[in-house]
């Protein structure tokens, strides 16, 4: 990044750290950073500044929220003996896309052993607590259907068959190795009304 001045390549190294955005996108944003008006960038910046410090966890899905429990949880027209897990908040949208109205519970990511990624890692116990708490008919397992998906599906209908809960895993309409957040709408409809016993 020679001749550019040291607060422009701050700028692109910051904005090549976000998910997707390689050196030239980052650039690009960074241009239309420079050449926007500063009230723009100051609103752009109150706003990144007003979500991180207003939106925390659901205690109860650990959906991302402004308000506790989260709009979905307080909703009194859900399914509420249904609940979907699903690996991160951008599935849940995308179920949310397709129409399902149950409850949800957000892992926050998969196993991963060799990543160092364990039970506790993730939001396994508080489903097990909620489970057991909750009178829950279904628990529809939406990870990935990938290896890390396919074994946190494993485990979690292992913690919970005994309890005595049905556990479902979501249907394989869903491509092998592909994210459920990319999916189309009728796609996840399908892989819903397809799931089957684990």
């Amino acid at each position: 990044m020679e001749g550019y001045a040291r607060p422009v390549k701050k700028l692109v190294e910051e904005l090549s750290k976000l998910p997707g955005i390689g050196e030239k996108t980052a650039l690009r944003l960074t241009f239309h950073i420079l050449s926007s008006p500063k009230e723009d960038m100051e609103e752009l910046a109150r706003t990144i500044l007003d979500a991180k410090e207003s939106i925390r966890l659901c205690s109860i899905c650990f959906n991302l929220s402004d308000s506790d429990p989260c709009g979905i949880c307080s909703n009194g027209h859900r399914r509420e003996r249904r609940i979907c897990i699903v690996e991160n908040v951008n599935d849940l949208l995308a179920f949310e896309r397709s129409g399902f109205r149950g409850r949800y519970h957000v892992l926050h990511g998969v196993l991963a052993p060799m990543k160092g990624i364990g039970p506790e890692d993730l939001r396994i116990g508080e489903l097990v607590d909620r489970v057991k708490r909750e009178e829950v008919d279904e628990v529809i397992i939406a990870t990935n259907p990938d290896t890390a998906g396919e074994a946190t599906a494993i485990y979690i209908s292992k913690l919970l068959k005994p309890m005595g809960v049905r556990v479902t895993r979501i249907a394989f309409g869903v491509p092998m190795g592909s994210d459920i957040e990319y999916m189309d709408e009728l796609t996840l409809n399908k892989a819903i009304e397809g799931r089957r016993e684990v």
